[in-house]
C-alpha cells in the first residue's frame, strides 16, 4: 500500500489557537491511553480544562468526560481493551491501517522515531512510536510543529478510526472528533484514501518489522 502523503491543505479552524490545539491533544492523549486509576482521578481537572475550549470541541470532550469520571474502573478497562485491542479497524497505531504487520510498516514507523529523536526524545520499548496517545503527547508537550505534521499526514486514518468508533457506538469517537478539529479539513483525496483503507483493511501478512528492528534504538511494542 502506498504511503499516506501530505498535500497542501487548508489550515485548521481559526477558532482554535495554538494553545487550544495543544490542550486538546494533551487531553486526548490522556483519555485515549489505557484508563488507569490516576487518569480517572483527573476527570474533574480535565473537565475544568475542557471548559476553556471553544464550543466546536468542548461539547465532544465534555460528553466523553461526563461518563468517564463516574464509570467503574474495571468496566472502563474492559471496554477499552475490547474497543482498541480486539478490533483490527480500531487500532490506535496510525501505520497499522495502511501496512498491517508487514515490512513496509517498519519504514513508516521509523519516520515517527526520527521525528522524536530530532526533538531529543528517545522512545523506549514499551510501545511502538505510531501509538496515537504518544503522538498526541509529543505534539502537545514537545514539538507542536513536528507533532502536528505527523497527525496531519494521517488525517485519513484518524477519520477512519472515528467512523469505526462511531459505527460501534463507542464514546471514544468524541475524542477523535476533537482531534480532527485541530487538523486540516478532510480533502477529496483524503476521502478516496479513507474509502480505500476501509475497503481493503489492514494487510494481515505477518512478516515482521525487519526495517524497523534494524534501528538499534528501536524495539517493538504493542501490535
Amino acid at each position: 500500500m502506498k504511503l499516506l502523503t501530505l498535500s497542501r491543505r487548508q489550515t485548521p479552524s481559526a477558532e482554535l489557537s495554538e494553545r487550544d490545539q495543544r490542550l486538546i491533544w494533551r487531553i486526548a492523549a490522556l483519555l485515549l491511553d489505557y484508563p488507569t486509576a490516576e487518569t480517572i482521578a483527573m476527570a474533574e481537572q480535565l473537565r475544568d480544562a475542557t471548559e476553556q475550549l471553544p464550543d466546536s470541541v468542548r461539547t465532544a470532550l465534555l460528553d466523553f468526560l461526563a461518563e468517564f469520571g463516574d464509570a467503574d474502573p474495571m468496566e472502563l478497562a474492559t471496554a477499552y481493551v475490547e474497543t482498541f485491542d480486539m478490533r483490527r479497524r480500531s487500532s490506535l497505531h496510525l501505520t497499522y491501517y495502511a501496512y498491517g504487520d508487514t515490512r513496509k510498516r517498519g519504514m513508516a514507523l521509523l519516520r515517527f522515531k526520527h521525528a522524536y529523536r530530532q526533538a531529543g526524545i528517545e522512545v523506549g520499548d514499551a510501545e511502538l512510536p505510531d501509538y496515537l496517545p504518544m503522538v498526541l503527547e509529543f505534539a502537545a508537550t514537545v514539538d507542536q510543529v513536528q507533532g502536528e505534521r505527523l497527525l496531519a499526514e494521517h488525517v485519513p486514518v484518524l477519520e477512519l478510526l472515528r467512523l469505526s468508533l462511531q459505527d460501534s457506538g463507542s464514546r471514544y469517537a468524541n475524542l477523535l472528533q476533537a482531534i480532527l478539529a485541530t487538523l486540516p479539513p478532510i480533502s477529496t483525496a483524503d476521502r478516496r484514501r479513507i474509502a480505500e483503507l476501509a475497503a481493503e483493511g489492514p494487510p494481515d501478512e505477518d512478516v515482521g518489522l525487519e526495517p524497523f528492528s534494524m534501528d538499534p534504538m528501536m524495539s517493538g511494542g504493542r501490535r
